[in-house]
């Protein structure tokens, strides 16, 4: 699977299975929504797991920027709010750390 579309369904997976706990927790859901959080959360390692890095910490530190703009974009689409200028210039800096280290990585 590509580089491109495993870190940002990873992160789909882990922001969902971090919400279902949220939802729970926080906004007094049913404790129900942790069973999909819980199999969200175990796709989310599975699909890291499949990236094509060959160290854990390098993948970990690749994904760290995808996840962050996923949780910004998460922030707008789902729950409403619209992210202000920090929000997308902290998630541009985060990308283009991530784009930097696979660049790096690839020279290796």
């Amino acid at each position: 699977m590509s580089l491109l579309w495993i870190y940002p369904l990873a992160a789909l997976a882990e922001i969902a299975g971090c919400f279902s706990f949220w939802a729970w927790w926080k906004l007094a859901r049913s404790p129900l929504w942790l069973i999909p959080g819980l199999m969200s959360l175990a796709l989310f390692a599975w699909l890291l797991s499949l990236v094509e890095v060959s160290q854990a910490g390098r993948a970990f530190a690749i994904y760290g920027g995808v996840y962050i703009a996923a949780s910004i974009i998460w922030l707008w689409l789902v729950e409403q709010q619209l992210p202000n200028r920090w929000d997308i210039i902290g998630s541009v800096i985060c990308l283009l750390g991530s784009a930097i280290i696979v660049l790096g990585a690839r020279g290796q």
